[in-house]
């Protein structure tokens, strides 16, 4: 929402595009048919085009809006969504717009205690996390997106029914100029919460439901506190209640405040009732400068789930398969990674270079993921919103407790987003018993600075092996010689990577394109290796 006298997409900061529908005479000549078709061009849809791209499918992307998603949403990405960016090529102005951080602090009645960093160091490429509101998230993947031949976007076209064929699906769209059928050998779903797709499809979200509801309203204020996520428990503004703050770029600052129970969502969404509710905010934190109202909305936390993410040709990604809490911002970033997962899978199949039954392993690997976010983001949502009489009280006990006593703060903390890993996954290898410490399969890879650059900068477009000793590293590019989706990097000198991946002379480590370890091996040879990254791609043979 947005103030009075200005129009929906009327920003402080940011200039909305207008993307016009497919022109007629244009769409007229172009094929409606594709390999992939993605229903939503948010920043999951875009990343998802991308991803496909990068292996050099070719998809469609159908958007029914004319611009961006309106305000700032999603505004935190955490590091492994970087390295996502970074492999589709589109980091360069996220890294250049969005403002890193590793601290966050909490207070309670005003008191501090809790403050927290997170794991950063020489050997991290990125920071933990970065704040960009979700326009110029939108911005900046839609501008890789553009200038890239293998993807079409159709903007304002709405898809209004889909049905399954003997190759895939046939959509039907709706756009100004009318309807039209339009044929993919595969669909992904990326059209949000309220996805139309999976109530075309007969599916629907199950999970729970949290009671606390959240106004989230964008400021634009000349605030000199540093980019620190700051939580507020039980302060003046909100008796009981919890606000969380995040410093934005161009001076946006992001404000999250807890709604009463008895409190109406349309009253509190009332434009006086949200700067009311902003200026006691704002006196909680000092803060006595003039500032502005930019846009607000409402939110409530929920864990919801498909129960599969994968319907024949069709596939669910982000928000259309799963809601998260945004509570340790898991929610964007989730997606991303469902995003990153399913474009190099059916990319990978879709090319050859895998089988079929590789995209299998899709919805047991992020539906993992999501439920591993739900276990860690509910402890989340019941600290900040308790949902029952007794959790509010037990809530508060430990609050009380941490002013005196750090060691209850902890409690505090929300836990951000980390990679999940996939070690039960059917695209990844049993783990080697025999190897003790180090990243495990599944895992994402640790970073490590080298001589000038990182290990991550030396990894390969498809699977890479990691080698510890050359005379093995060189066995297996011989034995691969004929495929280039399998690089092989020696790492024989730098002892530093080696122990942190408790690596002898010997170990290899298979690392997959979304730098997930696929398998690793204490003591390797050459024939084991290739058979490990034969059978994670679902290919026959053995070289």
């Amino acid at each position: 929402m947005r103030p009075n006298g200005r129009s929906e997409n009327e920003s402080l900061y940011f200039t909305y595009p207008h993307f016009d529908a497919p022109d007629p005479a244009e769409r007229s000549k172009q094929k409606d048919v594709a390999p992939v078709a993605i229903v939503g061009a948010g920043p999951i849809g875009m990343t998802a085009a991308l991803a496909l791209a990068k292996e050099g499918i070719r998809s469609v992307v159908f958007d029914n809006k004319a611009t961006f998603n309106d305000g700032s949403r999603a505004i935190c990405v955490a590091r492994p969504s970087y390295y996502i960016l970074e492999q589709l090529g589109a980091v360069a102005p996220f890294l250049e717009k969005g403002l890193g951080w590793t601290t966050g602090r909490s207070f309670f009645r005003g008191e501090k205690i809790l403050e927290f960093k997170m794991p950063d160091g020489p050997d991290e490429k990125f920071r933990p996390m970065y704040n960009l509101q979700q326009q110029y998230i939108e911005q900046f993947l839609w501008q890789a997106v553009e200038a890239n031949d293998l993807i079409e976007t159709r903007w304002q076209s709405e898809i209004t029914g889909i049905e399954d064929t003997s190759d895939g699906a046939r959509l039907n769209v709706q756009d100004p100029s009318g309807d039209y059928g339009f044929a993919a050998h595969w669909v992904l779903a990326c059209d949000g919460a309220r996805s139309q797709l999976r109530t075309m499809r007969g599916h629907r979200l199950k999970g729970e439901n949290f009671e606390g509801r959240y106004v989230i309203a964008d400021v634009q204020m000349d605030h000199d506190y540093p980019t620190i996520r700051r939580a507020l428990f039980d302060p003046d503004s909100r008796p009981g209640g919890t606000v969380l703050i995040h410093k934005q770029p161009d001076n946006i600052w992001r404000i999250d405040y807890q709604l009463e129970d008895g409190e109406s969502t349309e009253d509190a969404l009332r434009e006086e009732k949200v700067r009311e509710s902003v200026t006691s905010v704002l006196k909680d934190i000092d803060y006595t400068g003039s500032w502005e109202l930019e846009w607000w909305s409402v939110y409530s936390a929920n864990t919801l789930a498909m129960d599969d993410y994968r319907d024949g040709r069709v596939f669910f990604v982000g928000d259309s398969a799963h809601i998260v809490p945004i509570f340790g911002v898991r929610g964007l970033n989730n997606g991303l990674a469902d995003a990153a997962n399913i474009g190099w899978k059916l990319g990978w199949v879709l090319n050859g270079k895998a089988g079929e039954a590789l995209l299998d392993s899709y919805s047991p690997e992020r539906r993992g993921a999501t439920f591993d976010v739900f276990a860690n983001a509910s402890k989340s949502a019941r600290f900040m919103t308790p949902n029952s009489h007794g959790w509010r009280l037990m809530r508060d006990a430990t609050l009380s407790l941490a002013l005196t006593h750090p060691f209850a703060g902890e409690l505090a903390n929300p836990r951000q987003m980390t990679a999940f890993t996939y070690s039960e996954s059917p695209a990844t290898l049993a783990e080697d018993p025999s190897f003790i410490g180090g990243p495990g399969v599944g895992a994402l890879m640790p970073e490590s600075q080298m001589d000038g650059d990182f290990l991550s900068d030396r990894l390969g477009k498809g699977f890479t092996a990691l080698c510890f000793d050359e005379d093995l590293a060189q066995q297996i590019v011989t034995a691969c010689a004929s495929d280039n989706s399998l690089t092989v990097l020696s790492l024989a000198h730098p002892s530093a990577v080696s122990d942190k991946f408790a690596a002898d002379a010997r170990s290899v480590y298979l690392v997959r394109p979304d730098m997930h370890i696929a398998g690793r091996w204490h003591e390797a040879t050459a024939e084991v290796v290739i058979e490990g990254y034969h059978s994670v791609t679902f290919r026959k043979g053995v070289l």
